[in-house]
Parts: structure tokens; sequence; C-alpha cells
């Protein structure tokens, strides 16, 4: 009897498995890949390459967003956003990426961040200009507000924010605990369980806190994760210096099939680089997708304009995924790891790399780089869950203490046990997710564009942009924070200052 029900259990799961395959590959697969990556191509025409030409610009709105008394600043929800964005996928991802579809991915995954950042500032602009204040005072916003307030669709917000709640809240960061204990316990052969509960107590400290807690914490967490990482890429570049002219020409001609790449005695065709490079990079940054849009609008931006986040946010696109991923390709394909026959895979393939370049320690190094990406992701993970409880509850904190009990508990979950069904359910949420969002935002970009317009005239002028929301009649009958006091409240807490 035991036998029968076992096999009849192992039968659902293995359709239910078969079934969420199918619907990822239809959403990720073909869907979700060209509607990114054309909209991304679309914001980048109408933008007139503003991530290009302003580029210089957002490095200076970033250095402005300094931390803040009152509220939480552009720098500290940039610092969020990172650490949500930046993870094992930055590590593992690009040694998939690399496995899969050779050196010509590093390539495609260059081109889709660079029309990605359009996307996330046009995305970001949008949730600064229809945040609202919760009963703290505190910002709130994101794609569940601009689809409730823009589109007046509250049904849209509402799909968005279940879709969000499930694979931020709950399956993104078991998954996150479990990377953390399984590395862990591999290591240094540390229980499971006892360091579930570490997390979890760690996990509560910040999240019982609220966003400004979580936006401190990452400012702390984010620039040692990604120096120390950076630090490590610098001295194997260094160290194999000669060889770097050849890789990135290898990167280039891999990537149009002009040089068949060969590695493992594996070749790969540019149909498979692009593939790959793009599904690596859509996957990074997130850009479309409606997840940093979240803390975004939490920002108390500096100049006071809804574009200066934009310009923000669309830098942490190019930090993920040409910064941080090029790094770790540029660790594994130095180290000539990939041209040998027993090569590994996924985040194996850059201890590897990193073995042979620099010796046995670095594996305690990965250990600690893992520890601090997958930790700082749960805490970031939880604020964007957060805002869209609030949106679900009125924007009140009805039922936000029982929803952090639940997001601890699956943390602990997620560090005793895997669940491959459930992943993949998160990966259906998450599809899902993004296709709202980049319905809402095609029908909301004449206005994000004409927004960023107005930031940009006032630039050229040689004025420090301030918005007027009464220049824009969309905004007519709309009640967000855009309005003359709130303006004048973020101008004093930022000391009416930006350094051009």
């Amino acid at each position: 009897m035991t036998s029968t029900n076992g096999n009849i259990l192992s039968s659902i799961n293995d359709t239910l498995m078969a079934t969420i395959g199918s619907v990822n590959g239809v959403l990720w697969g073909q869907l979700l890949v060209y509607l990114l990556v054309g909209v991304g191509i679309y914001f980048s025409v109408r933008l007139g390459f503003i991530q290009i030409r302003q580029f210089r610009h957002s490095i200076d709105v970033l250095k402005s967003g300094r931390e803040i008394e009152n509220g939480i600043s552009s720098y500290q929800v940039f610092c969020t956003s990172m650490a949500a964005r930046v993870g094992t996928g930055n590590m593992a991802g690009v040694a998939v990426a690399l496995t899969i579809g050779g050196p010509g991915a590093i390539f495609w995954m260059w081109l889709i961040a660079i029309f990605g950042m359009a996307t996330a500032f046009i995305e970001s602009t949008l949730a600064q200009v229809y945040k609202v204040k919760d009963v703290d005072g505190q910002y709130r916003g994101g794609p569940a507000y601009y689809m409730e307030q823009g589109l007046g669709k509250r049904w849209m917000g509402t799909l968005f924010s279940i879709c969000l709640i499930i694979a931020f809240g709950f399956v993104f960061n078991a998954v996150q605990a479990n990377t953390i204990t399984d590395a862990l316990h591999h290591s240094f052969g540390w229980d499971e369980t006892t360091q579930g509960i570490v997390i979890v107590v760690f996990t509560a400290f910040f999240i019982m806190g609220g966003l400004r807690r979580v936006a401190t914490a990452s400012t702390k967490i984010v620039p040692i994760m990604a120096v120390g990482y950076l630090a490590i890429a610098l001295v194997i570049v260094a160290m194999n210096i000669t060889e770097l002219p050849a890789v990135l020409a290898l990167i280039v001609k891999s990537a149009f099939g002009w040089h068949e790449a060969v590695a493992g005695g594996v070749a790969f065709t540019a149909s498979q680089a692009m593939q790959s490079g793009i599904a690596r990079g859509l996957f990074s940054n997130e850009a479309g997708m409606g997840s940093a849009a979240n803390v975004a609008a939490s920002a108390t931006p500096n100049p006071n304009h809804p574009a200066s986040q934009g310009f923000v946010q669309m830098l942490g696109v190019f930090v993920d995924t040409i910064v941080i991923c090029t790094a770790s390709a540029a660790m594994i394909m130095l180290s000539g790891v990939m041209n040998s026959p027993d090569a590994a895979t996924g985040i194996g393939l850059l201890q590897q790399a990193l073995s042979n370049q620099l010796g046995d320690w670095t594996t305690y190094f990965i250990t600690s780089a893992i520890l601090l990406f997958c930790f700082s992701s749960i805490i970031a993970n939880y604020t964007y869950a957060e805002t869209n409880i609030m949106f679900l509850n009125g924007n009140t904190k009805k039922g936000l203490f029982l929803f952090r009990l639940a997001v601890l508990g699956m943390v602990m979950f997620g560090a005793v046990a895997s669940l491959p069904v459930v992943w993949s359910l998160a990966d259906v949420s998450m599809g899902l997710m993004a296709l709202v969002n980049i319905v809402a935002l095609i029908f909301l970009s004449g206005l994000a564009i004409k927004v960023i317009k107005d930031y940009e005239e006032q630039l050229k002028a040689g004025k420090t942009p301030e918005f007027d929301r009464s220049k824009f009649k969309e905004l007519k009958d709309i009640e967000g924070a855009w309005h003359p006091d709130t303006i004048a409240e973020a101008r004093e807490a930022n000391g009416n200052t930006f350094n051009k």
C-alpha cells in the first residue's frame, strides 16, 4: 500500500513538473524573451539611448543620493535593489551561460543589459511618479501602484502583487536560504537546521525593522560583497593580462559565429550563444520584470524629480550585468578551465577557475560570497513583497506581522528542505509578473518619456530639475506624493543640493 501511494505521488509530481516546465518554456523560452528584448530596444530608441548619453549624469545622481535623516535616499535604494539583483546567479548563472552558449553568450549578455537599462529607467520613473505615502509617512509604490492609478486597473495590480509575493516573498527566499546552508554544510559540515535557525534570527532582526533598516543594512553589505568579488576578479585579470585581448576577441567572434568556440570537446553555435546570453542577462538584471521598481518608489530622490531614480536604477542594471557578471566570466575564461574535458558546471566551474589561479583557499572565498549574496537577497526580496502586501491591504499595515512570520517560516523551510516543484512554480509566478508589468509599461511609456524629457530640458537649461505635476494632465486627478508640500519636504531632506 505504501509503495502504491509512493508511486502515485511520484507520478503526480512528474506530471506537475512536466506541466510547469511546459508553461515556463512558453513564458521564458518564447514570449517573455522577445517582449523584454523588444521593449528594451523600443525604449532605448524613444529615449535617444539615454543610457549612453547620460551615463555620466547617472553617476552624479547616485553620488548625490546620500543618506538622509528622514526617509530613504537614492543611494540606499540603489544598494537595496542591488542586494536583490546580485546573487549566486551572477556566479553560477554566468558559468551556465558559458557552458551552454560558449564565450559568445557574454556578448549578448552585455547587449541585453544595455537595452535593459532603458527599460529599468522607464519602470523606475513610473514607480516614482505614482508613489504614495503609507501610514508611517514612508513612500510606497511600484508596478501595482502605477497599474491601479495610471491605468485604472486594480485587478492588474492585484495579480502582479500576488505573483511577486509568491516568488520574492516566499519561494526565492527559501531558495536563498537553501543555497546558504548547502554551501556551508559542504564546506564546513555545519548542520542545516542550526544554520536555518541562525538565518531566521538575523532575517527577523532586519525585516521587523522595516524598509529603512533593510536599506541601511544593504548600504553596508552590498559595497563589501561587490568590492571583494571584483577585487579577486581584477587579480586574476592582472595575472592573465596578456590573454585578455584574445579572450575579448573570442567573445565577439563567437557571438556571430565568426569563430567556432570549442570547450571540453563541445562546439557552440551563434544561436546557442545568443539564446544563452540573452536569458542570462534578463534573469540577472531583472529589467522589465517590475521587481526593483518596488523599492525604487521608496526613495526621496535628489534632484526632486521622478526621473532622478530612473538614472540610479539604470546604473544598477549596468553594475549587475556589465560589471559583476563580466567579472565572473573573466575569471572563468582567463583560467582556461572551460577547455578541460572534465570541466565542472555551474558554481563548480567558477570554483575550478579560482582554484587553478589562486589555490584551494578560494573555496572559503566562494562560500563567503554566497553567504553575503544570498542573505542580502533575502532581506531585499522581503522589501519588494512588503510593499505589495501593503498595496493589497489598502496601504495599511494590516496583516504585515503575520506575513513576516510566514516569510521567516519559508526561510527556515528552505534551509532544511528542497522542493523542485515549488521552485518551478516561482518561475511561473515571476513570468506572469513580468508579463503584466510589460503590458503596463507599454501603455504608460508615453507619460514616462514626457517626465524624463522634462528632466532633461531643465538640466539643459542649467537648472536643478524639480518636478511640477501640473505640467502633466495625466496626473491631474491622481492622489500621488508629488504635490508642492511633499516636494518642499524632499528638498529640505536633501539639503536642496545636487552636485553636478
